[in-house]
């Protein structure tokens, strides 16, 4: 069975990029993971998500796929270590790497999406856009293992694209 580990901020993650995917990797039958740098994280919009692991607790190697999902409370991650390591451990091992929303700010910190495609939310374009290649703003956009998207009204489909690459 394959697992993806999927990060979401502690505070304003966005519910919709994580729960539509969340539940389209369940219904193919992946096992999810949710990881988070506290024990409960809190949604935008009031979800509230009790994390499996602690993003410190964390081992690459125990995933097939890493999702770094977008919110307002995403750029916590903009500079972390641990979730920067992960984003190119992932890439350097070819496993999906991917992000929405405002976790494409995470893989180009990360220096992941050099020489790469990649898409993200407006709100993070001056972050993506001169670390990539080519920041093409369409809403999911796929680079080889890495896939990024650029909101909650492409999850599904950036779910989909995932799937398809497990």
């Amino acid at each position: 069975m394959k697992n993806i580990l999927m990060v979401i901020a502690p505070e304003g993650y966005q519910d919709v990029e994580y729960g539509d995917p969340k539940q389209i990797f369940l219904d193919n039958g992946f096992k999810v993971t949710t990881t988070s740098t506290e024990e409960i994280a809190y949604g935008k919009f009031g979800g509230t998500t009790k994390v499996d692991l602690l993003l410190n607790d964390v081992k690459a190697e125990d995933y097939d796929a890493i999702v770094f999902v977008g919110g307002p409370g995403t750029t916590v991650y903009f500079s972390n270590q641990k979730a920067l390591s992960l984003a190119r451990s992932f890439a350097e091992s070819n496993k999906v790497t991917s992000a929405i929303c405002a976790g494409p700010g995470i893989l180009a910190n990360a220096g992941v999406l050099t020489g790469k495609k990649a898409t993200s939310h407006p709100a993070v374009v001056d972050i993506v856009s001169p670390r990539c290649e080519n920041y093409t703003a369409t809403d999911t956009e796929q680079d080889g293992k890495i896939i990024t998207a650029n909101g909650p009204a492409s999850a599904k489909k950036f779910a989909k694209v995932i799937v398809k690459n497990l």
